[in-house]
């Protein structure tokens, strides 16, 4: 029996990479049923100002073609609040980098009021979207990444 019932995590996941196999598959060890959301390509072009290399679609299928993910969603708000409502998960997983900022300590307390624990998953060292951007020579782009 694992910790939790149902575990939520989302991304962009342009350019697919290992780091985010890593996380997925770190994240479904935690859980008995895994919801992966992918963000809109109009979301991602509010929040990082610049379109994906993979759209939405493919983004969508790739993501729910791993073994580890038990259902894909296409997410239209990055809202955890509005997302546990409607998936009504107990437990949002994400990456280690994130832990400790001003973003996702606000996300924990929030998420706590209504019993969702947040997870943080160990970050793949030496692999990112931004690092595969800079590689292929999109500096403005990877900086739009650290958003």
């Amino acid at each position: 029996m694992k910790k939790y019932k149902i575990g939520y995590t989302d991304g962009v996941y342009d350019m697919f990479h290992v780091g985010h196999l890593n996380m997925i598959e770190e994240a479904k060890k935690h859980c008995d049923y895994l919801i992966v959301g992918v963000h809109s390509d109009k979301i991602v072009e509010e929040y990082k100002h610049r379109k994906t290399v993979i759209n939405e679609n493919d983004r969508v299928r790739i993501i729910g073609a791993l073994k580890a993910v038990d259902k894909v969603v296409l997410n239209q708000t990055r809202d955890k609040l509005k997302l546990h409502e409607m998936y009504h998960f107990d437990v949002v997983f994400t990456g280690s980098d994130w832990q400790g900022t001003e973003r996702w300590n606000n996300f924990e307390k929030l998420l706590k009021e209504v019993g969702v624990d947040v997870v943080y998953i160990k970050y793949t060292d030496g692999i990112s979207t931004t690092q595969l951007r800079e590689q292929l020579g999109e500096k403005n782009l990877a900086e739009q990444d650290k958003k």
